[in-house]
């Protein structure tokens, strides 16, 4: 019997991509992306990469595994797009560095809309979480704060933290939060004069560019600098030197 040649024969021969955990992952991040993170199952994900379900056993214990990773998979972006931000070393300008921190994690945030959700809502802080923290941490240390000021840092800048706010109107259907809000101030202008005047004034156009309904990059930096100031005089009030100072 002859060999078999030609594309047929090479397409046979072709070596499957081995399944692993990364690569579960990574399908899970692209099928959110796609999809939305309800889409994110054990059986789209075998869908997904080829495979049967059962065999995603082997490198996920669950879909809340699953999830979990895909938190890791998104702080590992962050660190990335922070590597590339070139920003100052914190002993030299810890508002810079932590500012392109915070606005690399928001890059990859708007880059997986899902992703702020997904951070809310794990009810345990995983590894990558508790080392993304302790990354802000230590530029505002390096950046010459108190452990005890630090702590009020972290507090002050919330969510802000990492790439997004909660805001105090922030409705999860946004389309139907806006004309919602638009009938209210037809109908509530002379009770509520001041927040329907501020609603008619500061309505963004382009929701589609947000990770909220006011938290686009604008009101996301303005308040992120406001915080920063405002450390840096506390930080300055209490009297530590920055490092590298006499």
């Amino acid at each position: 019997m002859g060999t078999r040649t030609g594309a047929g024969a090479q397409t046979e021969q072709q070596p499957r991509v081995p399944l692993s955990r990364e690569r579960v992952l990574r399908a899970a991040v692209g099928l959110a992306d796609r999809d939305g993170l309800e889409a994110v199952t054990m059986r789209r994900l075998a869908q997904e990469l080829g495979v049967e379900a059962m065999s995603l056993y082997h490198h996920v214990a669950n879909k809340g595994a699953i999830l979990d990773g895909v938190v890791e998979v998104v702080l590992a972006e962050i660190s990335e797009a922070a590597a590339r931000a070139d920003a100052p070393p914190p002993e030299q300008d810890w508002q810079a560095a932590l500012r392109a921190r915070i606005l690399a994690a928001r890059e990859v945030l708007l880059r997986h809309r899902w992703a702020s959700r997904l951070l809310e809502s794990r009810s345990s802080l995983s590894p990558a979480v508790i080392g993304y923290f302790d990354g802000v941490l230590g530029i505002l240390r390096a950046g010459g704060f108190s452990y005890d000021l630090a702590h009020h840092a972290l507090h002050a800048l919330g969510s802000r933290a990492i790439g997004f706010t909660q805001e105090l109107f922030d409705p999860e259907d946004q389309e139907a939060a806006e004309e919602e809000t638009a009938a209210m101030m037809a109908q509530m202008a002379d009770q509520f004069p001041h927040l329907t005047g501020m609603l008619a004034e500061v309505m963004h156009d382009d929701p589609d560019s947000t990770l909220g309904w006011c938290d686009d990059q604008f009101e996301f930096e303005f308040g992120l600098d406001l915080l920063l100031e405002g450390l840096e005089r506390r930080r300055a009030a209490e009297g530590r030197p920055r490092p590298g100072t006499s």
